[in-house]
C-alpha cells in the first residue's frame, strides 16, 4: 500500500472520555456542571452528559467514530449552565492527532492526557482532560506475556493485588524526587504509566534505536518519548533508561533493592494480612510460568472492557485492575454475566443464612454471605472490602495451630472495622503539601479541614508532582510526615531512656507556645492514619499506648521513661527506707531549675514509711509518666478521638495498638546475625544454628514478635541492627547460654539479650521459644 493510500484508510475508533481534573472555577459560590463536546476533523460530533457541581468530573463515556491516520480529534469542555451564554461556558479544549499515539492500520490502544488550552479568548483555563483510544487490530499482534491490557497502558510489573485497598499508582524511580504516573511528550500530552521514570540520561544517539512499531517490548520495559520527540526506553525492573531497544537478555535483569527504609515502611501490613501480601519485586519471573494459560483464556473471552487491565500475582494467579474505579478483583469482568448468581443460588444462600442466623445470630453490620459456583459458602466484608471462608460470628475457623493471640487480634480487628464510626464517608478529601515543608503544610491542611471531610477518601498531592493517589502517595505522605512530627528537634517528642527510636512525649514541649495545638494535630493525624488503614513510621513507649487505652501505669513502665529513677524506686520497694527521710515529694528539672513537686496535698510534710512506700512509688510513677505531660496528652487525645472513638480503640491491648499504628516492619535476618554477640555459645554451636534456623523459618509477624520479646519493640533502627540501642547506649543483640533445659527462654529488653538454655534438640528449642514469644505479656519474665 502506498503512503498516499494508507493515509486515506478509514478505521473505526472507540474514544472514551474518561475524566478531567482541576478545572477552572469561574464563579465564587458555585462549581461548574462540565460536559465534553467531541469532534473528529470538524465533524462526527459527540457529547457527554453533564456532571453536576464538580471540578474533577468522571464521565467514562465511550463513542465510536471513523478516523484516518491524519485525523485530529478535538475535545472541548463546557459548563452546561453557561453554555448558552456566548463565551462564558468554555472551560478548555485539547486537540489530539491520532497518528501520534497509535497506528490506525495495526490497531492498539492508548490513553492520552493533555493540558486544557484556551481557544481564541482571554479567559483563564486550567486542568487536564483524559481520553482513551481503542482500535481493533486487523491481525493478532504479539501479546505481552505478563498481562493483557484493555484501555490502560501500564509500565508496572505484576504486583500482588491487595484485598483491602486498590493498587498504588505512585512509584518512585531511583534518584528522582518526583513520582507520578504521567510522562509528558513533545506535544504536551502524557501517556499514563503506573511507574514514574527519570528523563533519559544516557549518552549516545537515539538514531541508532531500531524501529519498534508493531512489536511488543520485553516484560517490565516501557517505550517513552522525551520533550524533543526522541524515543527512549524505561526498564522498570532496574529503574534505568536507555536509548537502545531492549533484547530478551536485557529484560532478564533482576531488580536491586533501593531506599530500604522506605520499602520497609511501604510493605507494612497487619498480622492478619501478612501472609496474603507478597513482595512484587520478583513478580515478572513468578508470573511467567502461568502467562500462557492466562493469555489463552483472555483470547477466548475477547478484549477486556475499557479501563480494565489483567495482571498476574508472583504465584501466577491472574487478577484484574479497574483503573476507572481504582479497584482490583479476582473476577474476570468479561465473564461476570455467566457467573451472576441464579435465582436458585440466591434461594440457597437465603436458606443457609436463615439456618445459621437461628443458631448464631445475624451477621455483623456490613457482612454478607455468598456461594461460590461450586456451592461453598464464603463471607464478604463490605467494610474492609475483603473476603474470607471464616464465619465472623464464630470465635475462629482458623487452623488449631494458629496462636490464640492472632485469633484474638483478628476478631478485634474485624469488630473494630465493622463499626459505623469507622466507615469512610463518600467523596474525596484533597490535601496538597510540599515535601520540603511537609510538617507545616500538613498542619495547616489537616487542621483546616472539618473532621467529616477527613473521613472521605484521602487524595494526597505533592507540590510539583503529577502522582495520582491510588494509595501509594498517601502511604508516602504518612511515612514522611511521621519522620517530621516525631523529630526530637521540635521538642514535642523525645527518645525513651534506653534507645533512640522509641518515642515519648517531651515534658519540655512548653518551650513552644503553640505546642498544644501541635499535639492536637498529631493526635488527629494518628487517628487519620488508623482510619484510612495507613501506618506511621514511629513506635512509642508502652506507657504511651497504655495512656491511650486508659490502662493503669505500673513501675515497669517507668523503665523506658527514666531508667535511673526506675532502679531507685525498685530499690525503695526492696529495702527498708524508714530512716532515709523521704517525703511525698519529687524534684523536677524545668529548664535547668530544680522544682520540688508534692505528690499529694501536704506531701512535703508527710514522711515515707514501710507502710506507705508502695503508695509513694505509685504516685512517683504516676507523676513521672503521666502528670508531667498531662496537658500535652489531653490535647493529643482530643485530636485522636475526633476520628477514633474511645470505646472502639479500647478493645485492643498495648501490643496490638502498636501494630495497628505502626504495622509490621521487614527484618533482615542476615543483618541480624551479622550484628549478634554470644555469651557461653559460639556461632558454630548447634543450639545457635538451631536458633537461626528457627528465626529463618518464621513468618514476618513472628519475627517481629521475637524482636518485641527480646528488645522491647518491633522497631528496627534506620541503619539496621548495628545501631540497636540498649539502656546505656549502643548495645548489640546477644544470645547468652543460661537456664535449665526444661525452662523457657528469658529476655532482658534493656540489654537486647535472650537467655537461651542448651536445649537437646531442635523441636524442643522451637516449642519453648514459640511458647515464650506468644504468651509473654509485659516485663518481669523472670
Amino acid at each position: 500500500m502506498t503512503d498516499e493510500s494508507a493515509s486515506n484508510v478509514t478505521r473505526a475508533l472507540k474514544v472514551t472520555v474518561l475524566a478531567a481534573d482541576n478545572l477552572y472555577k469561574r464563579e465564587l459560590f458555585r462549581l461548574p456542571d462540565p460536559f465534553v463536546v467531541l469532534t473528529v476533523d470538524g465533524a462526527q460530533t459527540q457529547t457527554t452528559k453533564a456532571l453536576k457541581r464538580t471540578l474533577s468530573p468522571y464521565w467514562n463515556e465511550t463513542f465510536k467514530v471513523q478516523v484516518k491516520p491524519t485525523s485530529v480529534i478535538t475535545a472541548q469542555v463546557f459548563d452546561q449552565r453557561k453554555f448558552k451564554k456566548r463565551g462564558q461556558g468554555f472551560l478548555g479544549v485539547i486537540n489530539v492527532q491520532v497518528s501520534q499515539h497509535l497506528n490506525v492500520q495495526t490497531g492498539g490502544d492508548a490513553m492520552v492526557t493533555q493540558d486544557l488550552k484556551n481557544s481564541n479568548n482571554s479567559d483563564p483555563v486550567q486542568g487536564r482532560l483524559a481520553l482513551q483510544f481503542t482500535v481493533a487490530a486487523e491481525e493478532p499482534a504479539q501479546a505481552d506475556p505478563n498481562r493483557t491490557t484493555g484501555g490502560q497502558s501500564s509500565g508496572a510489573g505484576p504486583a500482588t493485588p491487595p484485598r483491602n485497598a486498590s493498587p498504588a499508582g505512585h512509584a518512585r524511580a531511583e534518584g528522582a524526587t518526583v513520582a507520578g504516573p504521567m510522562v509528558r511528550n513533545a506535544t504536551g500530552s502524557s501517556v499514563t504509566s503506573t511507574n514514574g521514570g527519570p528523563p533519559p540520561a544516557i549518552s549516545g544517539s537515539p538514531a541508532d534505536a531500531p524501529s519498534t512499531e508493531g512489536h511488543a517490548l520485553v516484560p517490565g520495559w516501557e517505550q517513552r518519548v522525551d520533550h524533543l520527540g526522541r524515543t527512549y526506553y524505561v526498564d522498570h525492573n532496574t529503574r534505568t533508561t536507555t536509548w537502545h531497544r531492549p533484547t530478551q537478555a536485557a529484560g532478564a535483569s533482576v531488580p536491586e533493592p533501593t531506599d530500604s527504609e522506605r520499602q520497609r515502611h511501604m510493605s507494612r501490613t497487619l498480622p492478619d494480612n501478612a501472609s496474603r501480601v507478597s513482595p512484587g519485586a520478583n513478580g515478572a519471573n513468578g508470573a511467567a510460568g502461568a502467562s500462557g494459560a492466562s493469555n489463552a483464556s483472555s483470547s477466548a473471552l475477547g478484549p477486556l472492557p475499557s479501563g480494565w487491565e489483567q495482571r498476574l500475582t508472583p504465584e501466577g494467579r491472574p487478577y484484574f485492575v479497574n483503573h476507572i474505579a481504582r479497584t482490583t478483583t479476582w473476577d474476570d469482568p468479561r465473564s461476570r454475566s455467566a457467573q451472576a448468581p441464579s435465582s436458585n443460588r440466591a434461594a440457597a444462600v437465603a436458606g443457609i443464612a436463615g439456618q445459621t442466623a437461628s443458631r448464631l445470630g445475624p451477621l455483623p453490620s456490613g457482612w454478607e454471605m455468598r456461594l461460590t459456583s461450586q456451592g461453598r459458602v464464603y463471607f464478604v466484608d463490605h467494610n474492609t472490602k475483603t473476603t474470607t471462608w471464616d464465619d465472623p460470628r464464630l470465635p475462629s475457623n482458623l487452623d488449631q495451630n494458629v496462636p490464640q493471640y492472632k485469633r484474638d487480634f483478628r476478631r478485634k480487628y474485624i469488630y473494630f472495622r465493622s463499626q459505623a464510626a469507622m466507615r469512610p464517608v463518600p467523596g474525596q478529601c484533597h490535601i496538597k503539601v510540599a515535601r520540603n515543608a511537609i510538617f507545616e503544610h500538613s498542619y495547616n491542611e489537616v487542621m483546616r479541614v472539618p473532621v467529616s471531610e477527613l473521613k472521605k477518601r484521602l487524595m494526597i498531592k505533592f507540590d510539583g508532582e503529577d502522582g495520582l493517589d491510588y494509595g501509594g502517595v498517601s502511604r508516602e505522605f504518612f511515612f514522611l510526615l511521621s519522620h517530621e512530627m516525631f523529630n526530637p528537634s521540635y521538642c514535642l517528642f523525645e527518645y525513651s531512656a534506653h534507645d533512640t527510636y522509641t518515642l515519648q512525649i517531651s515534658p519540655h514541649s512548653k518551650i513552644n507556645p503553640e505546642h498544644l495545638n501541635y499535639f492536637r494535630f498529631i493526635g488527629r493525624t494518628m487517628g487519620l492514619a488508623i482510619f484510612h488503614r495507613r501506618f506511621l513510621d514511629a513506635f512509642f513507649t508502652s506507657s504511651f499506648y497504655k495512656m491511650i487505652l486508659k490502662k493503669p501505669i505500673t513501675l515497669e513502665d517507668m523503665q523506658s521513661v527514666d531508667a535511673d529513677i526506675y532502679r531507685s524506686l525498685k530499690w525503695t520497694l526492696e529495702n527498708d527506707i524508714s530512716e532515709m527521710g523521704f517525703t511525698f515529694t519529687v524534684d523536677d528539672d524545668r529548664f535547668g531549675e530544680r522544682v520540688e513537686v508534692e505528690l499529694k496535698p501536704g506531701g512535703k510534710d508527710l514522711d515515707v514509711t514501710e507502710e506507705n512506700k508502695k503508695e509513694f512509688v505509685q504516685l512517683s510513677v504516676q507523676y513521672r509518666v503521666c502528670d508531667r505531660i498531662k496537658e500535652q496528652f489531653e490535647a493529643f487525645q482530643a485530636g485522636f478521638h475526633e476520628l477514633i472513638p474511645e470505646d472502639l480503640i479500647q478493645v485492643f491491648d498495648e501490643r496490638e495498638l502498636e501494630l495497628l499504628i505502626g504495622g509490621l516492619a521487614e527484618i533482615d535476618i542476615e543483618d541480624w546475625k551479622k550484628h549478634t554477640d554470644y555469651r557461653g555459645y559460639t556461632e558454630s554451636d548447634q543450639v545457635v544454628q538451631w536458633f537461626w534456623k528457627f528465626v529463618a523459618e518464621m513468618d514476618s509477624e513472628h519475627q517481629t514478635r521475637l524482636m518485641q520479646f527480646t528488645t522491647g519493640t518491633s522497631r528496627i533502627p534506620v541503619n539496621g541492627f548495628k545501631d540497636l540501642q540498649g539502656s546505656d547506649g549502643p548495645r548489640r543483640f546477644t544470645v547468652e547460654k543460661s537456664g535449665d533445659i526444661v525452662a523457657l527462654p528469658k529476655s532482658h529488653t534493656c540489654f537486647n539479650r535472650i537467655d537461651l538454655p542448651p536445649y537437646p534438640d531442635y523441636e524442643t528449642l522451637s516449642t519453648k521459644l514459640t511458647l515464650a514469644i506468644e504468651n509473654t505479656v509485659g516485663f518481669g519474665q523472670e
